[in-house]
């Protein structure tokens, strides 16, 4: 879902439309398919069909156009770097906070199609309301659904080295004192998102 999210879907670049759909296919797979496996390991089903949908989400196929700027993923890369968090997990919880962070006229369409499409928000609101729904429905099926810890604190982390952190992911392989995809991020927009997963 993050792949997806990440690369391809949270961005401002032009999208053909079958491809956005394809996207939301694959997300639509892996919310059906996980609370299936997780509560039944050997269902061959849902195992392979979320090892299908993995394999979509990293296949440059599902980008074809699109110049990838995975903003969330720098930010994680540098949280798992300095704390024992797997990659999925760090980025599970980064996701809602960054797009409640990130909810503005011009991001809330983009953010609230995912809610209608995937995530049985309800359709026709106000975007910038319905793009809000969208990151605390996120969050219901990464906590609720999924049973993810929801807080970087509750896996032991703290704040001490989030400084240090956003001014890495800004300043490394995705980010030239920024960092760009649906919305543009600085040093001090890293921190905020950080400190709202605490």
């Amino acid at each position: 879902m993050s792949h997806i999210f990440d690369v391809a879907y949270l961005t401002k670049q032009k999208q053909m439309e079958m491809l956005v759909n394809i996207q939301e296919e694959v997300l639509k797979t892996v919310i059906k398919y996980t609370p299936v496996a997780l509560e039944n390991p050997a269902d061959y089903e849902a195992r392979a069909n979320l090892m299908w949908a993995s394999s979509w989400a990293l296949n440059d196929f599902m980008y074809c156009g699109v110049r990838q700027s995975p903003v969330l993923h720098a930010i994680e890369h540098e949280l798992s770097a300095f704390y024992d968090i797997t990659h999925g997990h760090g980025l599970a919880i980064l996701t809602p906070n960054y797009l409640r962070y990130i909810i503005n006229d011009d991001t809330a369409p983009a953010i609230y199609r995912l809610g209608v499409n995937c995530l049985n928000v309800q359709a026709g609101l106000e975007p910038v309301a319905g793009a809000r729904l969208t990151a605390d429905a996120l969050a219901r099926l990464y906590f609720e659904s999924f049973s993810l810890p929801s807080r970087l604190s509750s896996l032991g982390i703290d704040d001490a080295k989030f400084a240090v952190m956003a001014h890495n992911c800004c300043n490394g392989l995705f980010g030239q004192g920024q960092l760009s995809a649906l919305a543009t991020l600085d040093e001090k927009d890293v921190l905020e998102i950080l400190r709202m997963s605490l």
